[in-house]
């Protein structure tokens, strides 16, 4: 049985987001990551295990290494589903702003 995991669980960990910023440079083995983190391999692994398992991080092999890169299709993705956030956000932000200059004026 595959186990699937949420994608924005795997990425609210800052841990798995560093990881994510270090292979969105480069395309790097576990040995590589572990050794941008004070964390056990084990624990690295955990993380690059995690993040694989939602797709967001694609392994390839290259002779006796494996090395990891982002998959930029999921990454667009979870960009996708944020994107309206964002400019509801944005708006609001505006808004508000707009309301600020306004009783700035009026005082």
């Amino acid at each position: 049985m595959e186990l699937r995991r949420d994608v924005f669980q795997a990425i609210a960990d800052p841990t798995r987001r560093m990881i994510i910023t270090l292979v969105a440079l480069q395309a790097m083995t576990p040995t590589a990551i572990a050794g941008n983190f004070d964390s056990s391999r084990q624990t690295i692994s955990k993380h690059i295990q995690i993040l694989t398992e939602c797709e967001i991080l694609k392994q390839e092999q290259n002779g006796r290494e494996i090395y990891y890169h982002i998959n930029a299709i999921k990454m667009k993705e979870i960009a996708d589903f944020i994107e309206p956030f964002r400019q509801l956000w944005d708006d609001r932000f505006n808004k508000l702003e707009t309301i600020m200059k306004k009783y700035k004026s009026n005082k």
